[in-house]
């Protein structure tokens, strides 16, 4: 995971596409200028970040659902619930299940925990999808999320 330039997924575990759900997981940084000013010797993640790392989780899972066709983007947040404060070094579980496709964009369902413990966060957030700006913007975003790990094989889309 490197918090500065947004690449906030480390590994999928699971991805079922005809189900909607993926499972992926990731370890905040020891060390991180985000951390610097959240807060002066009491590092925490802020809860824009936690948003980001479940909004990674699921359009990755819809990215990779629309065969990398199709740029997704973060279109709204329904509702959002911060529970935990997690702190440098936490290692996370992110699940997401899409609840809605239809119309060029999704709905889904996400949570982030710390590795075996409770939920930090929780949110319903809306993903939009649309053309790639250029052809340099969808081959930079292969070259980015060639780099998460996929643990199980992905189910194909049909």
């Amino acid at each position: 995971m490197r918090l500065e330039y947004f690449e906030l997924l480390d590994r999928v575990e699971e991805m079922d596409f005809e189900a909607g759900t993926i499972r992926a997981s990731c370890t905040l940084p020891e060390s991180s200028t985000v951390f610097d000013g959240h807060f002066p010797q009491f590092p925490i993640l802020p809860g824009v970040m936690m948003l980001e790392i479940m909004n990674h989780t699921a359009g990755y899972l819809v990215y990779q659902r629309l065969k990398r066709d199709r740029f997704v983007f973060l279109g709204g947040v329904k509702r959002a619930k911060f529970r935990r404060m997690l702190k440098p070094g936490t290692e996370l579980e992110v699940r997401g299940t899409i609840t809605h496709d239809g119309s060029g964009f999704y709905i889904a369902e996400t949570t982030l925990k710390q590795k075996g413990g409770d939920v930090a966060a929780d949110a319903e957030i809306i993903l939009i999808t649309q053309d790639f700006p250029s052809e340099e913007a969808r081959e930079a975003l292969a070259r980015v999320t060639d780099e998460i790990v996929l643990v199980l094989p992905a189910v194909s889309p049909a």
